[in-house]
């Protein structure tokens, strides 16, 4: 079967931001199909360097075909969890000075179109949804969490209004069969659904796949804990570019780019400041880009993409 088409997300919108200049370094901390990476390579040929990470071995593979035609000294390709930036960028002294930092936090379509990976609820497969392959599965939090805290995960990283509904179907299956495959859980959703209205934009399955793929990665505290090693390791004047697909990621890059936007973080009620932080970082986006129309059309997988973007300032 062939590889499925890879389109960047917003790669227009990210080249005008970022800005890529020639001979610059640059780190994309998740590689996916190598799309960005490629683009970004091309403006900062001849002598630009590129160190990519992505946690998903397979799409590393894939990364690594679509970037063959770029000379091999130029860029270098790390199977590791982006939450450990700073450690692996500490080793790879050619990467200094860092122009630009990239974070997409969307899935890959290879990932997506892997029925062995358990991320898409069209095909049926094993209910995996890891990244790694370590740790565990979805399956696993499916057959073995509590009640509250597989409510709490659809609820808190799904958006998931029935969560509480779901929950208890997801407990009812389970005591006679255990979970395995995505269509079990497909048809748990759908049981819910049946009574209720349905949204109008996605499939009702969604975000339970999405809530759970989030669980299984711990997504959110990864992306918590890599954007401050992210402003740390940028040279003066670099970029940080976050491209998001969900309302909790896009508020912690919000919150978080406000944050080191200020100087002083003090309560209000403070008389005077105490924390002496100073502003790190100035915003380039004062609200989120979303793709075009044309790019929606020609990539539905795209409509929910944000991009925001902030500059080091020292």
């Amino acid at each position: 079967m062939p590889a499925p088409e890879h389109l960047p997300v917003l790669l227009e919108e990210v080249l005008k931001y970022l800005d890529p200049q020639l001979n610059q370094n640059v780190v994309d901390l998740t590689l996916g199909g190598g799309g960005h990476a490629a683009a970004i390579l091309e403006e900062t040929s001849p002598d630009g360097f590129l160190l990519g990470f992505d946690w998903d071995t397979l799409a590393n593979k894939q990364a690594e075909n679509n970037l063959k035609r770029f000379p091999k000294q130029r860029y270098e390709i790390v199977s590791d969890n982006f939450v450990n930036l700073k450690k692996v960028v500490n080793v790879h002294p050619r990467i200094h000075p860092i122009s630009a930092i990239l974070l997409d936090l969307g899935l890959s379509s290879y990932a997506i179109e892997d029925k062995s990976r358990g991320f898409s609820f069209l095909t049926d497969g094993p209910l995996d949804m890891r990244f790694s392959g370590e740790g565990q599965t979805a399956a696993d939090l499916l057959n073995n969490l509590t009640k509250n805290d597989l409510s709490d995960i659809l609820w808190e990283y799904g958006d998931e209004k029935y969560a509480s509904e779901i929950t208890s179907q997801i407990l009812k299956t389970r005591q006679k069969q255990k979970f395995k495959n995505c269509q079990q859980l497909v048809a748990a959703v759908l049981q819910v659904y049946r009574h209720k209205r349905k949204p109008k934009k996605i499939h009702p399955v969604t975000k339970t796949f999405q809530a759970l793929r989030i669980a299984v990665n711990n997504e959110l505290n990864n992306l918590t804990e890599v954007l401050p090693q992210a402003q740390e390791l940028l040279a003066p004047g670099g970029k940080l570019a976050v491209i998001s697909f969900h309302s909790k990621e896009d508020r912690i890059v919000k919150n978080y780019f406000r944050q080191e936007a200020r100087d002083c973080l003090c309560p209000p009620s403070f008389p005077e400041c105490r924390c002496g932080h100073l502003k790190q970082l100035q915003v380039l986006t004062k609200k989120p880009i979303a793709p075009s129309l044309t790019e929606i059309n020609n990539n539905p997988r795209s409509r929910s993409a944000k991009l925001r973007v902030a500059q080091k300032i020292y």
